[in-house]
């Protein structure tokens, strides 16, 4: 038997706490679940990285992001998170409530969203149909 695979979280960075707040929970509409910080001998033992880190959770039902606030920069690459949601509509709104810009890509007939956050993580929009 194949076993099933499961995403449980997507690991991103930010340097600004505040900004996560208003994008995973007033624009993704995912709840605080958690904080917690991580050792500087543990961030290296990991990730190569000697920095201690506090990281936010943040989730529901579905979906879970673990936010990690540093100010190590992030080099320009093709990682990407696509995330689902109900409404494109009312989600470019929130989007532009906070001053994020929606970027439209012509695929073909199609017409592919993503947006940027506020620490330049990619994200691509799907839909629910």
């Amino acid at each position: 038997m194949v076993e099933k695979t499961i995403l449980k979280h997507v690991a991103l960075q930010y340097s600004d706490k505040k900004q996560a707040d208003i994008f995973f929970s007033k624009i993704l509409g995912l709840q605080l679940k958690k904080t917690f910080t991580i050792s500087k001998n543990l961030t290296f033992e990991i990730f190569g990285i000697k920095e201690e880190v506090l990281i936010v959770v943040y989730e529901n039902e579905n979906t879970c992001f673990e936010i990690f606030i540093t100010n190590k920069k992030n080099d320009s690459c093709f990682e990407h998170t696509c995330i689902q949601i109900n409404n494109k509509g009312e989600f470019i709104e929130r989007c532009k409530k906070y001053g994020i810009k929606p970027l439209f890509v012509k695929k073909g007939e199609k017409t592919l969203l993503f947006i940027k956050d506020f620490a330049d993580n990619l994200f691509e929009i799907k839909e629910k149909v």
